[in-house]
């Protein structure tokens, strides 16, 4: 499809669905999923145990052993669809709530629970997962990942003959990202630079408390057009749509064809953060209305009458599902303590002198405590 086809408000995309609500296949004339029901077994697998990771951290917060935790309960599929799309090259830019992506990319649960417990500073192996740490402050990653992108880009990473030595970048926000400035500014320099980067906004119906008929006057997606590059609504429910249009928008970015906009259509089943109250500001029939297009009920639902799965491999699923809780449980209290000695070594590869005297003043210091014991 062309620019113009992709980014006129009659566009026949406006709302991209491969798989409805009650789990039955459908047909769009632009996008298809290629995968097999083999492949559409692993990423429910992805959606189930990203579902436990995320009940285990909201059950340990209300216990008190983590600070805060933002649930993202009801957005499985966008999230495991998305990753699913990603190539050995690409980088991935999360906002905080994201942990389905990180379980897909390969970052330990223990390590997200480690950011909000205190015991870390999101300090797990970016450059290795290729998932970057995730940014609390609200829409600023768009730019990193557009400085990125374009980092790519000059490095030679896009627009190869040979699509294995291309790769490009995404980054998840939410609809409450796109009144900030910093997004807008990320969608100024992607389109001017044909910056190699895939916008990901899972619009989950609410900003904190406020609904998206308030922040944007029309559908989000359309927003692209204004900066020149493609826009696309996918259901953020249906697996199946999400991974086929986030593969097709990580392969134009590859090829040096510039940005795309996705919007998720999906919702926040949970609160916004675990400090948040949503029935303060929310109807529970608005509730009742999502939960009937829940992304794991309708895959679950198709895969049964494929014969993909069955109850042996569904118990199955679930004892894996309980060991990872248990061991989260576990490992949430056994999370060592930072130390405030360590601070020295995680500035400088190579500790200046003067440092490097502060630091062994300072554990002079503590340990002239632990002989006065």
């Amino acid at each position: 499809m062309s620019l113009e086809e992709l980014t006129s408000p009659t566009a026949r995309q406006d709302f991209i669905q491969l798989l409805d609500a009650e789990g039955n296949r459908v047909e769009h004339p632009d996008f298809r999923y290629t995968g097999t029901d083999d492949d559409l077994a692993a990423s429910l697998r992805d959606m189930v145990l990203a579902r436990r990771i995320d009940a285990e951290a909201t059950a340990l917060q209300r216990k008190g052993e983590l600070g805060l935790w933002p649930p993202m309960l009801g957005q499985e599929a966008a999230q495991v669809g998305s990753a699913h799309a990603v190539g050995p090259l690409d980088e991935v830019v999360p906002s905080y709530r994201e942990h389905g992506v990180a379980w897909c990319m390969g970052v330990d649960p223990l390590e997200l629970l480690g950011t909000f417990r205190g015991t870390s500073m999101v300090d797990w192996d970016s450059r290795a997962k290729r998932f970057h740490l995730y940014s609390f402050v609200i829409g600023t990653q768009t730019l990193h990942a557009v400085g990125m992108a374009m980092a790519m880009q000059r490095d030679g990473l896009v627009g190869n003959d040979d699509p294995a030595d291309n790769g490009a970048a995404i980054v998840y926000f939410g609809d409450g990202a796109t009144s900030q400035g910093d997004v807008n500014e990320a969608f100024i320099f992607a389109a001017s630079y044909a910056a190699p980067v895939v916008f990901f906004c899972q619009n989950n119906q609410w900003a904190i408390s406020e609904p998206i008929a308030l922040q944007s006057r029309i559908p989000l997606y359309r927003r692209a057009a204004g900066f020149g590059f493609p826009g696309v609504r996918v259901d953020g429910n249906d697996v199946l749509a999400v991974q086929a249009v986030t593969h097709w928008a990580l392969e134009r970015a590859r090829a040096g064809e510039g940005p795309t906009l996705i919007e998720a259509y999906t919702y926040r089943m949970g609160a916004h953060t675990t400090s948040d109250d949503p029935t303060k500001y929310r109807r529970a029939s608005e509730l009742e209305e999502w939960k009937a297009k829940d992304p794991i009920a309708r895959l679950t639902t198709y895969l049964r009458s494929t014969g993909a799965i069955d109850d042996a491999w569904s118990a199955a699923l679930q004892d894996e599902s309980d060991i990872l809780a248990q061991r989260l449980r576990a490992g949430c209290t056994s999370l060592a303590e930072p130390q405030l000695a360590d601070q020295w070594d995680r500035v400088y590869a190579d500790l200046p002198p003067g440092l490097a005297s502060q630091r062994d003043q300072y554990r002079a210091y503590a340990e002239s405590f632990e002989e006065a014991r």
